[in-house]
């Protein structure tokens, strides 16, 4: 015989089929979180620690929180955010790769929330990302949306990289030729690698951005530099601003 369901009975196994479902969310949620926050990978290439180079300012200028390989022809722009530098641009012909660096956890990579944040803010804006695994690990390829000089709108391409290094983040915003077609991005991406970060031992909180100096010999560009909007690249680790150039001739 068949008897009629009791509605309690159906009542707790719907409940118990939600409770799996939840179950199984979390679970996601936690995984994804875990995909996140793992901890940094090895650097058999670079970017460096300062406490892994013998000597960090052989070939490279000297800015304080980062050593960057100098090379023929490259001129170096520092940018600031209020009265601190915290970014430098190396551009290099028709290409650029800007580099700065930021705290972060002692056990815990931040490259993978980045990204997402990056990403998520770029297609906010109406722009298109493709995360990709590239020659410096993972990196989002984006087009974010530019107003061009005729006042209509267009698209930039830019390449965001990252490497999580001990209690420090190395990014770097390839623009220009470089991003365009990354095959010919190989000299800037070996600038990337070879690039010395000096976190120092001072607390600092996860993503305060490591403050650069001017070298000692540099040589300023008077004048005739214009003052830009916020950096559009900033990713939502803080507004940056264009400010005195350099020029490495090596």
């Amino acid at each position: 015989m068949f008897g009629r369901r009791k509605k309690n009975d159906a009542a707790e196994d719907a409940a118990g089929e939600t409770e799996q479902v939840v179950d199984s969310v979390d679970t996601e949620a936690d995984e994804e979180r875990e995909r996140v926050r793992l901890e940094p990978e090895p650097r058999p290439d670079g970017p460096w620690d300062s406490t892994e180079v013998r000597d960090p300012g052989e070939g490279r200028v000297d800015l304080g929180g980062l050593f960057i390989p100098g090379v023929d022809g490259m001129e170096l722009r520092v940018e600031v955010a209020g009265d601190a530098i915290v970014a430098a641009t190396v551009v290099l012909r028709d290409s650029a790769i800007q580099l700065q660096g930021f705290a972060a956890p002692k056990r815990e990579g931040i490259w993978g929330e980045v990204r997402e944040e990056i990403g998520s803010g770029i297609t906010q804006q109406g722009g298109i990302i493709d995360e990709v695994e590239g020659p410096l690990g993972w990196e989002l390829r984006a087009q974010v949306p530019v107003q061009l000089p005729d006042g209509t709108g267009g698209f930039q391409v830019v390449r965001f990289v990252g490497v999580d290094g001990p209690r420090w983040f190395l990014r770097g915003v390839i623009s220009g030729q470089g991003a365009v077609q990354p095959q010919a991005a190989g000299l800037l991406e070996q600038i990337f690698r070879d690039t010395v970060v000096v976190r120092g031992e001072g607390p600092m909180a996860p993503r305060d951005p490591i403050v650069l100096k001017l070298p000692n010999d540099a040589q300023m560009v008077p004048e005739g530099v214009q003052q830009e909007e916020g950096s559009r690249f900033a990713g939502g680790m803080g507004q940056l601003q264009r400010g005195p150039e350099i020029t490495e001739v090596r």
